[in-house]
């Protein structure tokens, strides 16, 4: 996840490969560069790590539950000899 930090960094080395003649517009760009990163950024769909791993294991929960139903469902339609 792209934290505040790391948009700072990004920002940062954006502006430093202008070209020293347009420093000063540079620094006024920086900022700029950081709200439209953020602004995209906030438009995407993340979710953190741990929401992920919860659902992960959500889902396995939920694959062995219904595993175990389709063994049991099976013995039960299996034709008694």
């Amino acid at each position: 996840m792209l934290t505040p930090k790391k948009l700072e960094e990004i920002a940062k080395q954006i502006s430093d490969a202008v070209p020293p003649g347009m420093k000063t517009m540079a620094e006024g760009a920086e900022a700029k560069v950081k709200q439209v990163l953020q602004s995209q950024i906030s438009r995407l769909d993340f979710v953190s790590r741990e929401e992920f791993d919860i659902q992960s294991q959500v889902l396995m929960r939920t694959r062995e539950k219904l595993e175990a139903l389709e063994t049991r469902l099976a013995k039960l339609e299996k034709p008694e000899t």
